[in-house]
C-alpha cells in the first residue's frame, strides 16, 4: 500500500550482495594490438541461452537501488518480482543505469558484470565480465548503449577501455584501449559509428569493427555525455565551451561559451528540434541553456540562484529536472519559462520516470516516490528497510 511520506523510521542495516562469478571465456577480434585491452585477461562470458525479443511486464518498474541491488517491483501487488546481484561489491554502490531492448534488461554493475535479463521473470540469458577487479569501481555512470546487435560500454581504472559486446551471446565483438583511466559518459551510436570521450579526446569508431575514424584532441578535458542531432556531435568541456564536431572527420563546426563561472554539464544534456538543451553548475547560479544547434547560438537561459541543478530530461516537450536543494521544476522547452516548480520533502538521487497520469516517479533515500503533481503529495510506494551513508544515485525504468 503506497503511503504519504510524513515521516520514516528505519533501522539501518549493511547491505551485501552475492552471486555467480562469469567461468567461460569468450574470444574477440582487437582492432589495433597496440591500443587494445588485454582481452583473454579482463573478458569472460557465461552463456546461458541466446538472447530473443520477450513481452513486457507493463505492470512492474525496474529499480537499480543505491546499494547496488536490481530488482523488477510490480506497482499493483507492489511486491519484488525477482532479484539480480553482481557476484561480488567492495563498496554498495549503483552508479549505472539500465538499457531495456526487445524485453531483454541489461544490467552494469560497478565490478565489471553486465547481465542480460528477461524483463518479466529475471531469467539470465548471460553475463559478461569485465576484469577480475575486486577492490576497485570498473563501470560508473555508465548506460548501456545498443545498437547493430552490439552492447557499446567504457570502463575505467585498470581496464579503461571501450568494449563492443554482441547482444544475442554476450561474447566480446573488439575492444580499444583508453588512455585516462576515468571514463565516466555513455556512448553515443550514431551514423553506424560510436562516440566516447575519454579525457580531452573524443574518439569516432566504425561501429562494426571498432576501426578509429578519428581522434579529437582538445584543450580540455572534455567531461560532457556526447550527443546528437541526426547531423552533428555535441560535446562540452570541463570548463564553460559547448562544442559542435562533424560526425565523420575531426572539424569544430562551431563553439559556444557559456558563463565562465559555470562547468560540469556531464550527463545534463540532450538535443530536440535541432536545438540542444543542457544544465550547468556555478557556485553561486546554476544554468538551463538552449543553443540552436546549426548555428550555436543561445535561443534562451533560465538561471536558478543558489542552487545547482542536479538533473534534466525531456518529457512530452518540456524539460523536467530537480535541484541540489530538492526544486523540482517543469520549463516551457520553447522559451525557459516555469511551468511548475515546487520544493520537495525528499530529496531525488534518480533519474525521473514518467507513467501514465499525473504524476513522477523519483527514487530518495527511503525509496520509491510517486509524487501527484496536482496534489503535490509525495507517496512511498517502495520502502527501503534501511538508509545508507555517501548515496552516489539510483536507477529507474518503466517497462514499456
Amino acid at each position: 500500500m503506497k503511503q504519504k511520506l510524513i515521516t520514516l523510521l528505519f533501522v539501518f542495516t549493511v547491505v551485501n550482495v552475492f552471486g555467480q562469478v562469469p567461468t567461460t571465456s569468450s574470444p574477440a577480434e582487437v582492432n589495433d594490438p597496440a591500443k587494445a585491452a588485454a582481452v583473454n585477461d579482463v573478458f569472460s562470458t557465461k552463456f546461458v541461452s541466446a538472447v530473443k525479443k520477450v513481452p513486457l511486464d507493463t505492470a512492474s518498474i525496474l529499480i537499480y537501488d543505491y546499494d547496488g541491488s536490481f530488482f523488477s517491483y510490480d506497482l499493483e501487488s507492489e511486491t519484488i518480482g525477482w532479484t539480480v546481484k553482481a557476484a561480488d561489491s567492495f563498496t554498495p554502490m549503483c552508479a549505472n543505469g539500465v538499457t531495456l531492448h526487445d524485453g531483454v534488461v541489461y544490467v552494469p554493475f560497478i565490478n565489471g558484470e553486465i547481465f542480460a535479463v528477461d524483463n518479466q521473470d529475471g531469467t539470465v540469458f548471460w553475463k559478461s565480465r569485465i576484469g577480475a577487479i575486486t577492490d576497485q569501481v570498473v563501470l560508473k555512470d555508465q548506460m548501456p548503449t545498443i545498437s547493430n546487435g552490439k552492447l557499446y560500454i567504457t570502463t575505467q581504472n585498470e581496464n579503461s577501455s571501450l568494449y563492443a559486446i554482441n547482444i544475442k551471446d554476450g561474447s566480446l565483438a573488439w575492444s580499444y584501449r583508453l588512455d585516462p583511466l576515468n571514463n565516466h559518459t555513455p556512448v553515443l551510436s550514431f551514423d553506424n559509428k560510436v562516440f566516447v570521450q575519454s579525457g580531452s579526446n573524443l574518439y569516432c569508431f566504425e561501429a562494426n569493427t571498432g576501426k578509429v575514424v578519428y581522434q579529437k584532441t582538445f584543450e580540455n578535458p572534455v567531461t560532457g555525455k556526447p550527443v546528437t542531432d541526426g547531423e552533428n556531435v555535441f560535446i562540452t568541456n570541463e570548463k564553460n565551451v559547448l562544442f559542435a564536431l562533424s560526425p565523420s572527420k575531426p572539424d569544430v563546426i562551431w563553439e559556444f561559451k557559456f558563463d565562465e563561472t559555470q562547468n560540469n554539464s556531464k550527463e545534463r544534456i540532450f538535443c530536440k528540434d535541432k536545438k540542444i538543451y543542457f544544465a550547468a553548475q556555478g557556485p553561486e547560479v546554476s544554468s538551463v541553456y538552449a543553443v540552436d544547434s546549426k548555428t550555436g547560438t543561445q535561443l534562451w537561459k533560465r538561471d536558478f540562484a543558489g542552487d545547482n541543478i542536479e538533473y534534466i530530461i525531456e518529457d512530452n516537450d518540456n524539460i523536467w529536472g530537480y535541484t541540489r536543494k530538492a526544486k523540482l521544476f517543469e520549463l516551457d522547452i520553447n522559451n525557459g519559462e516555469i511551468a511548475f516548480e515546487t520544493k520537495l520533502t525528499t530529496q531525488p538521487i534518480s533519474n525521473i520516470e514518467f507513467p501514465e497520469g499525473d504524476s513522477i516517479f523519483y527514487y530518495c533515500d527511503a525509496g520509491l516516490i510517486q509524487y501527484e503533481l496536482e496534489g503535490k503529495d509525495e507517496n512511498v510506494m517502495y520502502m527501503r528497510t534501511s538508509i545508507l551513508d555517501n548515496i552516489y544515485s539510483a536507477y529507474l525504468k518503466i517497462i514499456k
